[in-house]
């Protein structure tokens, strides 16, 4: 999993609540276990149109939000079914941060294990940021992971909380599988003290 240190790029509004993981990525992108090529599904109902030519009023769709790496989302977002392919298709896409008040939990859990930062924010300081956000290809953010900041356009910031413990995982880039290869000396130790204590177990 890529490191998350210090991430400066677009930032794209998205004002609408209860964001759920099917608008996110629609059941028919559900067939892959691939974590790759979902970026062409992220929000399809909303960017296509039923011919599927891009739709030119989705956020995503207009040139100066086409590489955003910053979404500025309404409340609850990430909420309906726990499919891992939502984080799936924004990171492919190239979004690694979503900022909003709220997020559906099993949503915001599976963000941190796939490289991505959701950060929760009290509507004041989101309301700031979608106004940030609505300047176009002017609308850079720069998330701090470090120093728990976002600084905006214009310089000025907002400070951030986030659990110690998935902060940590973040910045060194560990999943589930790379906290367990932390203690694969010790995980090598015990497998070797406990054959020889039960060499028939072995």
């Amino acid at each position: 999993m890529d490191k998350f240190v210090k991430l400066t790029g677009v930032a794209a509004p998205l004002p609408v609540v209860n964001v759920d993981t099917d608008m996110i990525i629609p059941k028919d992108y559900l067939k892959t276990i691939k974590r790759t090529g979902l970026g062409t599904g992220l929000f399809a109902e909303a960017r296509y149109n039923e011919d599927g030519s891009p739709n030119p009023d989705f956020v995503l769709n207009k040139p100066a939000y086409q590489n955003a790496k910053i979404l500025i989302a309404g409340d609850n977002f990430g909420c309906g079914s726990s499919r891992e392919h939502a984080p799936w298709a924004l990171l492919d896409f190239g979004i690694r941060c979503v900022i909003s008040t709220s997020f559906a939990d099993i949503f915001y859990n599976n963000c941190f294990k796939n490289g991505i930062l959701p950060i929760k924010v009290s509507q004041e300081d989101l309301d700031k940021l979608m106004d940030d956000a609505s300047r176009g290809s002017n609308a850079i953010l720069t998330v701090d992971l470090e120093n728990l900041e976002i600084t905006g356009p214009d310089g000025g910031s907002l400070k951030f909380e986030l659990d110690e413990f998935k902060r940590h995982c973040l910045l060194n880039g560990l999943d589930d599988i790379g906290l367990t290869l932390e203690k694969a000396s010790a995980i090598d130790k015990f497998e070797k003290s406990n054959a020889a204590a039960h060499p028939w177990a072995a």
